[in-house]
């Protein structure tokens, strides 16, 4: 895989339960907009308040969708509901799993090297290793990525933690393996391109997706400096939909966009009136 994945959300309807019908139009909805790839049960997913078998449902209908490959996130703070998950997404029609770094205990790079080469020799799909130290305050070792990257079943990474100086050693420690690097912030997409990533999986791909696949694109085609620029340009709407204001926010823009992204799963509480209007400005002045 390679270029723009999204972390798709996950529509609820106002009880909180599932709403697959929304679920297959937003499907729709990031494929039009020019994404190369799908990522179900990720962070922006809500993944975190679903339980296996409705994280797996969830799987199943993105990959009946999808005309792009699908990463399916299975990730559990244990290695048995880790497997399990992985199991059900293969079964379920996911090509890879992006499996986030167990949570909730401190684990030293000893741990986490083993627990991720014991899940990669039970998985039967490829795995990708998911650093998100913000929210699971775990963060992957560029020297553990190194050593995983010849694991001939870890297919490579999404990097969330925001910081190039990482990425760019795990590109050097990672560059004589088939490692796909993926970026996990939107708001240095472009600048992570040039410095050797494979593409990003961003959250900003779920309201503007368009724009992402343009920053790839532009720097597919050797324009950096127009894909920073445009990079540039999506910095604080990207910072609203993610950091700033979490899935409420990005499903307020999607929805202001007309795309049926439907509600957010409790304790998630809908963006207030002023937050609304704030990102619906950050929405319009998007250029065209």
């Amino acid at each position: 895989m390679n270029g723009t994945g999204v972390p798709l959300v996950t529509p609820f309807d106002e009880d909180g339960d599932l709403d697959t019908e929304r679920l297959r139009a937003v499907v729709e909805w990031v494929e039009d907009g020019g994404v190369d790839f799908i990522v179900p049960c990720g962070s922006n997913s809500e993944a975190e308040l679903m339980g296996v078998e409705e994280r797996a449902r969830v799987v199943e209908i993105v990959a009946e969708e999808a005309d792009v490959p699908v990463m399916a996130g299975t990730g559990h703070p244990g290695l048995k509901e880790t497997l399990r998950q992985t199991e059900r997404a293969a079964e379920a029609g996911a090509d890879g799993a992006l499996v986030v770094t167990p949570f909730y205990y401190t684990h030293d790079d000893d741990a986490l090297e083993a627990y991720y080469r014991e899940v990669a020799d039970e998985s039967p799909i490829p795995i990708y290793l998911y650093s998100v130290p913000a929210y699971t305050k775990v963060k992957l070792s560029p020297e553990v990525v190194g050593r995983l990257a010849s694991h001939d079943d870890v297919a490579g990474m999404k990097d969330s933690s925001g910081d190039l100086e990482t990425l760019q050693r795990e590109r050097r420690l990672t560059a004589d393996e088939e490692f796909d690097l993926f970026v996990g912030s939107g708001s240095v997409y472009a600048h992570a391109l040039a410095s050797g990533a494979d593409g990003g999986i961003l959250g900003l791909a779920n309201v503007a997706p368009e724009r992402a696949n343009e920053i790839f694109q532009l720097h597919q085609a050797g324009k950096d400096a127009e894909a920073r620029q445009l990079n540039a340009e999506l910095v604080d709407l990207n910072r609203a939909v993610t950091a700033k204001y979490g899935v409420p926010g990005a499903k307020a823009a999607m929805r202001y966009r007309g795309v049926s992204a439907g509600y957010a799963r409790k304790p998630h509480r809908e963006v207030s009136e002023s937050v609304h209007e704030e990102i619906v400005g950050l929405v319009e002045g998007m250029k065209p």
